[in-house]
């Protein structure tokens, strides 16, 4: 899937950018053969144009992804026509010392963007509380949020510490970060897992499983099995008694399907390289 350094729209670049589209979803299509659940493949267009993400729309495509929620917002203004259009929000609202304020009202301006459909990259309780503050009351539908999951270990990934078993999950950040929002923050609904997987495990993913998506695997079955246990908590997660994961991304989507994804995040893959702001 070759992509030009433009993104001006030119005929040529519109038609790149949708053969990338039919291609990805052809692989998409084939590596989701062996799945008894329908999977979601969701177009993350980052520093992309909003051109581009109409384009892929008026295509059928209706899952779309940022990293920033600036862009996200930015883009949903221009995009308000397009009826069917799912927004995800897949990055990270960095803290920094002495903008707390500024870090909670973009927060909320996420949150006012009607067809949000998730969050992929909550970590803390303490966000959790901001986005439940900050949902708009004409909102119908609580925000599905899927929890990140540092599966590799890697110190410059985010996301929360996996868990192999229960004993070790009682008291982990993840799972009381699961409970708090099942039990205190009525306007979200924590949907499922998501991870970012190590380079190393994704150019490996083609001659053997990865990892890290076993890792988010075995960490989603003991979550399911405790709250499962909590018959009070029935039905307040996942869907239909399931929490979906999200792993996979353009170089390692495939082989996260194989896996049994629920979600896939491509960016590359579709739009081209991103360009440095």
């Amino acid at each position: 899937m070759a992509s030009t350094t433009s993104d001006k729209a030119t005929p040529e670049r519109r038609a790149e950018l949708l053969q990338n589209l039919a291609e990805t979803k052809i692989c998409f299509t084939e590596a989701s053969k062996s799945l008894s659940h329908a999977p979601t493949l969701v177009a993350v267009s980052k520093t992309k144009p909003a051109w581009m993400t109409r384009a892929c729309y008026e295509e059928g495509q209706r899952d779309f992804g940022e990293n920033s929620d600036i862009d996200l917002v930015n883009k949903a203004k221009k995009l308000a026509d397009l009826d069917s259009l799912r927004w995800h929000f897949i990055g990270v609202m960095k803290k920094t010392e002495g903008d707390d304020l500024r870090r909670q009202a973009r927060m909320r301006e996420l949150t006012a963007v009607s067809n949000l459909h998730a969050i992929q990259s909550l970590a803390s309780i303490e966000d959790a509380d901001i986005y439940n503050s900050a949902i708009p009351a004409d909102r119908k539908t609580p925000l599905n949020m899927l929890l990140q999951v540092n599966t590799s270990g890697e110190v410059q990934k985010s996301g929360l510490q996996y868990v192999d078993t229960e004993t070790e999950a009682a008291e982990s950040p993840l799972f009381k970060l699961a409970c708090h929002i099942i039990e205190h923050c009525p306007k979200l609904h924590f949907q499922g897992l998501m991870t970012i997987g190590s380079q190393t495990e994704s150019l490996a993913s083609s001659e053997r499983p990865n990892q890290d998506f076993e890792t988010l695997k075995k960490t989603r079955d003991v979550l399911e099995g405790m709250l499962r246990s909590n018959t009070a908590l029935n039905g307040r997660w996942g869907d239909n008694g399931k929490l979906l994961l999200s792993m996979g991304m353009t170089a390692d989507f495939e082989a996260g399907l194989r896996a049994g994804s629920h979600i896939v995040r491509v960016g590359t893959g579709i739009f081209g390289a991103r360009r440095m702001k």
